[in-house]
């Protein structure tokens, strides 16, 4: 699947992405190389972590630049949203999020990086319909892609002459 998402063919058709795992297993490192070999294919892209995205969100609205905010996120090829779900969303973020993917659904694709799999999602999402709009506007049109193993961060892999990710669960053979 990995190499198939390379080829970038998910992003004119606007296939959305979601990966969800546990902490440290390199769920931001794939978001983030997806996005970037999206740019290589000339397509822009915009990384946010979740909190900080509803906080631009909430400025926005308190300095009358909401619908520029929200006209600018939809212009985006590929919309990485990091860390979604580690804290439940208020009334104000759940509506922001079903906005934002409104505008994107079946025109640009986003990238969604969880601990949570979408099914826990309901638990994040204050509202159970709004919840639901949501995911009906993204599940249904993405890959999945749930990572498992340990950590890189808790020094549990052998570094290799200073290569931190040298036995990372993602392969970084360069001549994959």
């Amino acid at each position: 699947m990995l190499a198939q998402l390379s080829l970038c063919k998910w992003v004119p058709v606007a296939i959305n992405v979601l990966i969800d795992g546990p902490t440290g297993i390199g769920k931001s490192f794939l978001a983030c190389a997806l996005a970037q070999k999206a740019c290589r294919s000339g397509f822009s892209s915009s990384y946010f972590r979740a909190p900080r995205f509803f906080q631009e969100l909430t400025v926005s609205r308190l300095t009358n630049k909401y619908a520029r905010l929200l006209r600018k996120l939809a212009k985006i090829d590929v919309l990485v949203l990091d860390d979604f779900g580690l804290a439940p969303l208020t009334d104000d973020q759940s509506r922001d999020l079903l906005e934002v993917v409104d505008d994107r659904c079946g025109k640009r694709p986003i990238i969604i990086a969880s601990q949570l799999p979408p099914e826990n999602w309901y638990s994040t999402i204050t509202s159970a319909t709004i919840a639901e709009a949501i995911l009906d506007r993204i599940v249904h049109s993405s890959y999945r892609l749930h990572m498992t193993g340990k950590s890189c961060r808790r020094g549990e892999f052998k570094q290799h002459e200073g290569d931190p990710i040298a036995d990372s669960p993602i392969d970084t053979d360069p001549k994959a």
